[in-house]
C-alpha cells in the first residue's frame, strides 16, 4: 500500500477543493468527489511537516529572512533534477506565481498592449491579462487525434502584430499535459526574438514529468530576453497555501526592474513557515517526489486502460507532464451544461473544458493528485450515468 492511498483527514469546509458552496455552484450538489482544483489531496512530505513543526514549536516569530537559503535550495534542486544551472542571485521572490506573472505583465507592457496565450489555457491567464488593461490574443494549439502541438504559422502571424508585446507560455502545459521539447521552445523563442516579444514562461509544473519526457526550462536556452516563473514548491509538493513564487531571468534590465518592484512593495518578506518549508522541500524532498511520480503514473495507466476497455467514448490526451488530465467526451454526445449535469449526477468533480477554452465544450480536466481509489470510483460512477 502506498502512502498516497489515503487522503489527509478533512478538518473543515475552508479547503477550496472541498468547499460545499463551490461544489453546489459548479455541479448542483455537494455530493461530489472533487478533482477540479489543481492542488493535492495527498499527504505532504515528512521533511516539510518536520520543518513546519520546528517553526511552530520554537515559539519565536520575530523578523526572519533567508532568501539566500531559499534560492540556493531551488538552484540545487534544478541542478539535481533537471541538469539546469541557475544563479541564486538571479531569482526574485513574490507572494505567489500568479502575483509574479501579473506584475510581469504590468511591468513589461503598457495598457492597451496585447499578450498572446495558447489555448486551451489555464483560465487565470485571461484574467491576469484583462485585469491589467491588456488584450488577450489567443493562439489555438492543434489537436491531432488528442495529441496537441503548437501552431507555429499562427504564432508567426500573431506575434508579428505591433501591439503584441508579451507571450504567456505554459510548460509543462496545463490543461493538455504537453511537455514542450527543446526544439519546440527554440522555435518559439526565435519567433518571439524576431518580433521583439518577451516570453513569460510559467514552469510551475516542471517537476511532474513522466516516462522519457524531459523538462526544458526557457532559462536553459540561449536567450537573455525572457523570464521563467519557476521555483514555486506549490504543485510539486502540495504546498499551495504556504508557498511563494519565484521568477528567474538573466536579463539584467528585467532583473533590476523586478527586484525594484519586489523591494518597493515589500513583497519578498514572506514568512518563516514558508521559508523553512520551501528549503526542506527542495533539499530533502527527492525521494517523496520520486514516489509521487510513480504513484501518479500508476493512476494514469489505470485510467488509460479503463477508458479503452470500459468507457471508449471518453478519450485521454497523451500525458507527458502535470497531474491534470485532459479528457475528450465528444463521443458521448454531451457538451456544455449537459456534460456538467452528468458530472454532477455522477458525483465526478472534473473541471469543465470551457474554463480553458470557450470552444472546449466537450472536454473536461481531471486532477489526479488524489488517492487512486477516489479516481477509480468517480470514473466508474461517470460510466454508470453514461450507460
Amino acid at each position: 500500500m502506498s502512502m498516497f492511498d489515503t487522503a489527509p483527514a478533512k478538518t473543515g469546509d475552508t479547503f477550496v477543493r472541498h468547499n460545499p458552496n463551490y461544489l453546489k455552484m459548479f455541479y448542483g450538489t455537494d455530493q461530489v468527489t472533487p478533482f477540479w482544483v489543481a492542488d493535492m489531496d495527498l499527504p505532504i512530505a515528512d521533511p516539510i511537516k518536520d520543518a513546519l513543526r520546528y517553526v511552530a514549536e520554537r515559539g519565536q516569530f520575530a523578523y526572519e529572512f533567508n532568501s539566500e537559503g531559499i534560492f540556493a535550495a531551488i538552484a540545487g534542486w534544478f541542478d539535481r533534477r533537471h541538469g539546469l544551472t541557475l544563479k541564486p542571485e538571479n531569482f526574485v521572490p513574490f507572494p505567489g506565481v500568479l502575483t509574479a506573472i501579473s506584475l510581469l505583465i504590468r511591468e513589461l507592457s503598457d495598457e492597451g498592449d496585447s499578450v498572446l496565450m495558447q489555448v486551451p489555457a489555464y483560465h487565470q491567464f485571461g484574467k491576469m491579462i484583462s485585469s491589467a488593461g491588456r488584450e488577450a490574443v489567443k493562439s489555438s494549439l492543434i489537436n491531432e487525434g488528442g495529441a496537441y502541438k503548437m501552431d507555429f504559422e499562427d504564432l508567426e502571424a500573431k506575434l508579428a502584430a505591433p501591439k503584441v508585446k508579451l507571450m504567456l507560455l505554459c510548460n509543462p502545459h496545463n490543461p493538455i499535459g504537453r511537455v514542450w521539447t527543446a526544439n519546440e521552445l527554440a522555435r518559439v523563442v526565435e519567433i518571439a526574438e524576431r518580433n521583439n516579444v518577451t516570453i513569460i514562461s510559467d514552469e510551475i509544473h516542471a517537476d511532474i514529468i513522466y516516462g522519457d519526457n524531459r523538462f526544458t526550462s526557457l532559462s536553459a536556452l540561449d536567450n537573455q530576453r525572457h523570464v521563467s516563473v519557476l521555483g514555486s514548491p506549490a504543485k510539486t509538493f502540495g504546498m499551495q497555501s504556504i508557498s511563494n513564487g519565484y521568477i528567474y531571468t538573466e536579463n539584467d534590465a528585467i532583473l533590476k526592474r523586478m527586484k525594484h518592484v519586489e523591494d518597493s512593495m515589500y513583497l519578498g518578506h514572506g514568512n518563516a513557515f514558508t521559508t523553512f518549508a520551501t528549503i526542506a522541500a527542495y533539499e530533502k524532498g527527492d525521494a517523496w517526489v520520486d514516489e509521487l511520480l510513480a504513484y501518479l503514473q500508476g493512476t494514469i495507466d489505470w485510467i488509460g486502460s479503463f477508458l479503452t476497455d470500459e468507457l471508449p467514448s471518453v478519450k485521454m490526451s497523451p500525458v507527458e507532464g502535470t497531474y491534470q488530465l485532459w479528457l475528450d467526451c465528444s463521443d458521448t454526445g454531451l457538451e456544455g451544461d449537459a456534460l456538467k449535469a452528468k458530472l454532477g449526477e455522477a458525483g465526478f468533480g472534473a473541471t469543465p473544458g470551457i474554463w480553458f477554452d470557450e470552444d472546449a465544450t466537450r472536454f473536461i480536466r481531471i486532477n489526479i493528485a488524489a488517492p487512486r481509489a477516489d479516481v477509480q470510483d468517480a470514473l466508474r460512477r461517470f460510466k454508470k450515468v453514461l450507460d
